[in-house]
């Protein structure tokens, strides 16, 4: 590979990494994608291993994650026994994947623990001196809890449009072939 392509390739596996950790996933993850993403053809671990930089632990363990999240997708090469992995380039699959992996997770421990700390100020003895704390926290916790449940229903909504959509293609293909 010509040094150009390859320190091109390098800094996208680095972007993709940085990428990966700022939305809260581990940096290997985002370094794996990125060389799968970047390969014409289908990568082994070991491949990945000297692409991202990682150890093979790292790489089967966010390979699995990347597979979950329908980033990835195993490839299976006649004669050989090693795994090979492609990318998915669809990436309103992709985002939808996250959204259904990370929602429930996410969101709900999020919920749950602004709940539960809502519920403490709620119920909790608060000495006179602490009242207007008291009612300071209240209302940043109200707020947060609806922002939560405001935030888990779009995502609910948007994957659920999606969903309508895709069915409703479906149905319109499905006429126009019955109909021909």
């Amino acid at each position: 590979m010509a040094d150009a392509l390859l320190q091109a390739r390098d800094h996208f596996i680095q972007g993709m990494s940085r990428i990966s950790h700022f939305w809260g996933f581990p940096k290997g993850m985002g370094a794996i994608y990125g060389a799968i993403y970047l390969s014409p053809t289908p990568l082994s671990l070991d491949d990945l291993v000297e692409q991202a930089n990682i150890s093979k632990g790292a790489v089967s363990t966010n390979v699995r994650m990347l597979e979950r999240l329908g980033m990835v997708h195993k490839h299976i090469q006649i004669g050989e026994r090693r795994d090979f992995y492609t990318a998915e380039t669809d990436f309103w699959k992709i985002v939808k994947g996250i959204l259904r992996e990370r929602e429930k997770n996410e969101f709900d421990l999020a919920l749950r623990t602004v709940e539960q700390s809502l519920e403490s100020v709620e119920t909790g003895p608060v000495s006179s001196e602490n009242a207007e704390l008291a009612v300071f926290y209240h209302k940043r916790m109200q707020t947060m809890k609806a922002f939560f449940h405001n935030l888990d229903n779009l995502v609910a909504t948007v994957l659920a449009l999606d969903e309508l959509r895709a069915g409703t293609i479906e149905r319109l293909f499905g006429r126009r072939k019955e109909e021909s």
